[in-house]
């Protein structure tokens, strides 16, 4: 169950990372609420998976789930680049986070 709130924590903080980036710096009402919604959410979901998980395993897959989302939301919704360096540091953030999973430690 641990591992289904980690990715829901993740999945949460794709969301409220891009929904800060549409709130134009916290001027735009329902964004900057989304944001905020989903940022708490974020954190709860992660606070349960670290009731099992270790922080070190819980908290870089967390971030590295988002990282990798926000990065491939930006280039497939907002049009950022998706150049070639960009993209091999991105495969080396999913490569972590593969060998994070497989080290265990949980």
């Amino acid at each position: 169950m641990a591992w289904i709130y980690l990715g829901l924590a993740g999945l949460l903080e794709i969301l409220w990372a891009f929904t800060m980036k549409k709130s134009a710096g916290f001027t735009l009402l329902w964004p900057s609420v989304i944001t905020i919604v989903g940022a708490v959410a974020s954190m709860v979901m992660l606070s349960l998976a670290m009731r099992s998980l270790p922080l070190g395993t819980a908290y870089t897959m967390w971030t590295g789930i988002g990282a990798v989302g926000a990065f491939l939301l930006g280039i497939f919704v907002l049009g950022e680049a998706a150049t070639p360096l960009r993209l091999f540091a991105a495969l080396l953030i999913v490569s972590g986070l593969i060998l994070m999973k497989l080290a265990g430690g949980e």
